[in-house]
């Protein structure tokens, strides 16, 4: 089995390009690769899965223990002939940027996966394998493995990889040339999603093209060669599993693939709705989840579906047991601003409205502690948590405290009561799967209780 961790000395040097380009040439060599994500980002696993046609899963040694990452490692990568895993900001950059926790090379370390680092040479030569010596150096076991040049030209390639071959000791695995028909545009969070590119899968081909004819993969097949790994035990089936709305489209699309399988671990059944689109839950449904996403970007839209919205509203009020996160936490609110400066109508569960600040409200890893008992966490109850936003809102509640570790900020945030658990807050459910067993249990309890009576139409 074919495994590595596509990594870089920064952000912006194109580790998903590089690893959507491996992706699609591997596919194409008929190795049935899958992909995963250091690190809590939702958008770069979609771009994987377009590539793909599966899944993609993210690892995070913040949000999930070691034993934890290796299993969902083996978990996902079994029956694979290749796993990919791109990395996260620059290589040795973790909690905080300060530490070297939760960073790539942390997750390359747990693993122990051979890391090839792509160099986009844009204004250096030399200085490149100094800095390649650089990150050798800087950790007794750099795992560095390769070397991968992106948006570099052939002739500079020529010149390039003999000198970092000498300087460094690294084999230079190849490169990709500029390709502006393959580039990948960002905005406030990130690259745009996969869904945003209309022409994504020509994209993806013309990477999978160019990466047979410049990338070495039959000395990268060489060097990052595992022995397979044991199978996991096959999991015990349920018997009855109880339905709890996703909600899924555009302005909801922020949910881990992860967090979906430990729902499904847990007794439930994942049924997917369009706050959009859809003028009512799926039937026989006894919980709800609202991911995040980009609901600032659908406010209209959201707001003028008032069938939906509305019997949410009721529905969560009355005591459907419900997790909103980020976007979906401003979807419950009053209000939400729109990017043109317009307020449109939102479920009503929460009191506040949802507002754009222009900037970073809170960005990074920190970790929650509950007040009070509530559906999911019990009082002065931990958890790791991610939260990255530009909208905020009015009243964001004091159901918890976030605490940042690094700098010691802390805040007051969320709602929570025995049916409702609602912040900015983006939970990691398969590093802490106690969640979605108290998720599920309300929402079975839920189901008991409602019996015949359980809205089939709402």
């Amino acid at each position: 089995m074919i495994e590595c961790m596509i990594a870089a000395p920064r952000s912006g040097g194109g580790k998903t390009v590089m690893t959507c380009a491996l992706l699609a040439a591997l596919r194409q060599r008929g190795m049935n690769p899958c992909a995963f994500k250091c690190g809590p980002d939702y958008i770069d696993p979609m771009f994987h899965r377009a590539v793909l046609g599966l899944e993609s899963h993210n690892l995070d040694l913040f949000l999930a223990s070691a034993d934890t990452v290796r299993t969902l490692y083996a978990r996902y990568g079994a029956g694979h002939g290749a796993a990919v895993c791109e990395g996260v900001m620059g290589f040795y950059d973790g909690l905080g940027g300060t530490t070297d926790r939760a960073s790539a090379w942390h997750l390359a370390d747990t693993l122990d996966l051979p890391v090839l680092l792509v160099l986009r040479p844009k204004g250096a030569s030399l200085t490149l394998a100094a800095t390649v010596r650089g990150l050798q150096a800087f950790r007794p076991q750099s795992h560095l493995a390769g070397i991968l040049l992106n948006d570099c030209k052939p002739m500079l390639y020529q010149t390039l990889a003999p000198m970092l071959e000498r300087e460094t000791g690294l084999p230079v695995l190849g490169y990709l040339p500029p390709m502006e028909e393959a580039s990948f545009a960002s905005r406030h969070l990130g690259l745009y999603t996969a869904g945003e590119i209309t022409d994504l899968q020509a994209r993806v081909k013309a990477l999978g093209i160019q990466a047979q004819k410049t990338l070495d993969l039959d000395r990268i097949r060489a060097l990052c060669s595992r022995p397979e790994r044991p199978p996991l035990p096959d999991t015990v089936p349920v018997p009855h599993r109880t339905r709890i709305a996703v909600a899924r489209d555009e302005a909801f699309c922020f949910c881990y693939a992860e967090t979906l399988d430990a729902l499904r671990d847990a007794g439930a059944e994942p049924v997917f709705f369009s706050p959009l689109r859809d003028h009512a839950l799926p039937g026989n449904c006894a919980g709800l989840y609202l991911p995040g996403g980009y609901p600032e970007l659908h406010a209209r839209a959201l707001g003028e579906n008032a069938v939906l919205r509305e019997a949410i509203g009721r529905l969560v009020r009355a005591g459907l047991p419900t997790v909103a996160e980020c976007g979906g936490y401003l979807y419950l609110g009053q209000a939400l601003e729109d990017t043109a400066g317009t307020f449109w109508p939102m479920a009503g569960v929460l009191p506040g409205q949802g507002i754009r600040t222009g900037h970073l409200v809170r960005f990074g890893y920190a970790e929650l502690t509950a007040h009070a008992d509530s559906l999911l966490l019990r009082t002065e109850e931990s958890l790791p948590i991610h939260a990255f936003h530009y909208w905020d809102s009015t009243q964001n509640g004091t159901a918890c405290t976030a605490h940042k570790p690094q700098s010691g900020r802390s805040w007051d945030c969320g709602f929570a009561t025995p049916t409702l658990f609602a912040s900015f807050a983006h939970l990691y459910w398969a590093g802490t799967p106690r969640l979605a067993r108290r998720f599920v249990a309300a929402a079975q309890h839920y189901e008991r209780e409602q019996g015949a009576c359980l809205h089939p139409q709402n």
